[in-house]
């Protein structure tokens, strides 16, 4: 797995602020927040970003839980994560949502 080193390689890491460019991060919500830094990180980030988050996440773990709720990433994003992470594509809310909308959109 790639970040397999997360605990050695997160320590002293902070998300990129220009990340999260509109918000002000010395009193930011990180837990209420989650799925909007890992749409972030996944869509825009370094890997010290995605190192960071799963270092603030607590591990692989949370940020797969955390994955699962995104509500929409692109084609290129959703194989990015299912492959890192992991994942199954049908436990995703972007992947349900996107065949959700195209069923809608075919009748």
């Amino acid at each position: 797995m790639i970040f397999h080193d997360w605990q050695e390689k997160s320590e002293d890491l902070q998300i990129s602020s220009s990340l999260l460019w509109e918000y002000d991060l010395s009193d930011f919500p990180w837990h209420d927040m989650r799925t909007t830094v890992m749409q972030r990180v996944i869509e825009r980030g370094w890997m010290d970003d995605f190192y960071a988050a799963i270092r603030i996440y607590g591990g692989i773990n949370n940020v797969r839980d955390i994955i699962k709720d995104i509500p929409s990433l692109s084609d290129k994003d959703m194989t990015f994560v299912f492959t890192v992470f992991d994942l199954v594509k049908e436990d995703l809310k972007c992947y349900t949502r996107k065949l959700s909308r195209e069923r809608h959109l075919s009748y």
